[in-house]
């Protein structure tokens, strides 16, 4: 997979545009307050600053945050209101819908049928279709399980996953223009930020909470956390995506990563600091993993920042067989800035 199939880099450079204009519009006469780190409660250093925000990091944990932090008001009116966030949710999703289908969502809906089945059948042989009655004595919990995906954004996956388990999903989305989209698809839809979500608004069902690339964007992920937390019954799951700050591009890339875009993303956690998160906020760490594809294509498309002589050299010389190669090792090693943490409510 390469970047210019889900992210073609003339509509990508004009959302990063947009995104440059909004961050003056929306947060330049907004308070701001410090913050500690969000994953152990550290107080971090300055790392840079980049089109109007500071970030942190810490130094016990590494993770990469923005800090001082415009207040939770602010997001909100940006992301209901602002151009990038209207651009990137009609003509950024409409360009790239079909493409992103292929290469991202239905694999993302096939892996999350797979560990569903995992974590509910307690049998790491994952077979080829949904076990029968007769062959599997939690297939009542299987057929039962609900699927909620927050900030579902423009529908696709939920599409892919209702074609893989047999109960509809359900899409927690609060941009109006986007919850529209998903209703338009016949997807049930609760059109709330996941804090303002009751309990009484979800089946009392055993469910798989889902999120992709969502926890980077959050204004407090502990909030979020403990609430999702009160959220789910016991025995529930949680996955979810993320970029990892430890990640290749990232740290080789730093400040000029195209990944590091304020006002959007807030929060760099990496596979060892979102563990530190998922236990202050009650959660049973099951799989953090980071099967990452495209970190030295990045590193490709973005060469001219890249001060590092070693990196210089290998973008510039290595096969296309030797990059993959090197990808391959990032991403079973735990290096890949792509994450996947899967946890539950114990």
């Amino acid at each position: 997979m390469k970047e210019e199939e889900i992210r073609p880099k003339k509509i990508f450079d004009e959302y990063l545009r947009l995104a440059a204009q909004d961050t003056h519009t929306y947060f330049d006469q907004t308070e701001r307050r410090k913050i500690a780190c969000p994953a152990c409660g550290n107080l971090g250093s300055i790392a840079f600053e980049k089109s109007g925000f500071v970030y942190e990091k810490c130094s016990r944990c590494q993770t990469l945050y923005v800090s001082p932090r415009p207040l939770a008001e602010a997001f909100s009116r940006y992301y209901l209101e602002s151009p990038s966030s209207r651009y990137w949710a009609t003509t950024f999703y409409k360009e790239t819908a079909e493409a992103r289908r292929e290469k991202l969502w239905k694999p993302k809906a096939r892996q999350i049928q797979k560990i569903i089945w995992e974590f509910f059948s307690k049998s790491d042989t994952y077979p080829t279709s949904m076990p029968s009655i007769e062959t599997n004595s939690n297939y009542d919990l299987l057929q039962d399980t609900l699927v909620v995906d927050i900030g579902g954004g423009y529908g696709l996956f939920a599409e892919e996953i209702r074609r893989l388990l047999p109960r509809e999903p359900i899409v927690i989305e609060p941009a109006p223009h986007l919850a529209e989209v998903c209703r338009k698809k016949g997807i049930r839809v609760v059109e709330k930020f996941l804090e303002d979500i009751q309990p009484d608004d979800l089946p009392k069902t055993p469910k798989a909470f889902v999120s992709f690339e969502l926890f980077e964007h959050l204004h407090d992920p502990m909030s979020f956390m403990s609430g999702l937390h009160s959220l789910m019954q016991s025995g529930d799951l949680f996955i979810f995506t993320t970029l990892s700050g430890n990640g290749l591009d990232i740290q080789v890339l730093w400040e000029n990563s195209k990944s590091i875009m304020p006002p959007h993303h807030l929060n760099f956690f990496n596979p060892q600091s979102v563990k530190l998160l998922l236990e202050r906020t009650g959660f049973k760490t099951l799989r953090v993993t980071t099967p990452g594809k495209l970190d030295i294509d990045i590193l490709s498309n973005n060469q001219s920042p890249i001060g590092d002589r070693f990196w210089s050299t290998f973008l510039s010389v290595a096969t296309d067989a030797e990059k993959q190669i090197w990808q391959s090792w990032i991403a079973e090693q735990g290096w890949s800035s792509h994450m996947w943490v899967v946890c539950c409510k114990p």
